[in-house]
């Protein structure tokens, strides 16, 4: 073992330099979302399809009538909330792997952020609003 002096006046093994260095801890936390939204996904598209798929020649009316239904409209919500943040730590995950340049890497997580959440407020006041006023 080889130890090095540090700037504090002490010996430090490779090791006792390396400790502290590791990771944040969040990565954990970040890869159990996106593996609970993907499992929740799963049922939420089936749902999704199959609805659809019923949907053919079906009027505006209809599928407003249809969208006002709480159960839809509870799983419709659930559906672009899993699906928005699914996709929001997936493209962290690309980001962060592939952008370097550290100031380019927050300036394009940030926008990535804010595209999620204003596409997904806007997904859910479409639902909404038709929940409310079919």
């Amino acid at each position: 073992m080889k130890l090095k002096w540090e700037d504090d006046g002490t010996f430090k093994s490779p090791l006792a330099r390396a400790r502290g260095l590791g990771a944040a801890h969040m990565g954990v936390t970040h890869w159990w979302h996106q593996r609970l939204t993907a499992v929740a996904n799963i049922p939420l598209m089936l749902w999704l399809v199959w609805s659809v798929l019923q949907m053919q020649g079906w009027s505006y009316e209809i599928f407003t009538a249809w969208l006002a239904q709480p159960v839809n409209a509870i799983l419709m919500i659930l559906s672009l909330l899993s699906v928005f943040y699914h996709a929001a730590l997936g493209s962290q995950v690309i980001a962060e792997d592939y952008i370097h340049h550290e100031g380019l890497k927050i300036f394009k997580l940030i926008g990535m952020r804010l595209f999620f959440i204003g596409a997904a407020v806007a997904s859910i006041f479409s639902v909404l609003k038709i929940a409310f006023a079919g």
